[in-house]
């Protein structure tokens, strides 16, 4: 439990505000679902690529199998939700 309380993660505040913006819209035009996926998606990019050298350190990075499939993971939650938001039942 250490780890995750000495960790500091950096994220530019336009990014947040973009992200602030894109749910305030997503939300007021009655698209919860999307806004949920977008705060995933930024989420996922702050935590994995953005902050990558405060999560794995310096050097050569080395992608352990459980970092890639905790990545893979959600990439295939991203995919499966997209499928889910897109097919409506007629």
């Amino acid at each position: 439990m250490d780890v995750i309380y000495t960790k500091e993660l950096m994220v530019p505040m336009y990014q947040v505000g973009l992200l602030l913006a894109l749910s305030t819209l997503t939300f007021m035009f009655g698209k919860a679902k999307l806004s949920l996926l977008i705060n995933y998606a930024f989420l996922l990019y702050w935590v994995y690529w953005l902050n990558q050298e405060a999560l794995i350190g310096k050097g050569a990075p080395s992608i352990t199998l459980f970092n890639l499939c905790y990545f893979g993971f959600g990439l295939v939650i991203v995919a499966l939700a997209l499928i889910g938001f897109l097919n409506r039942p007629d």
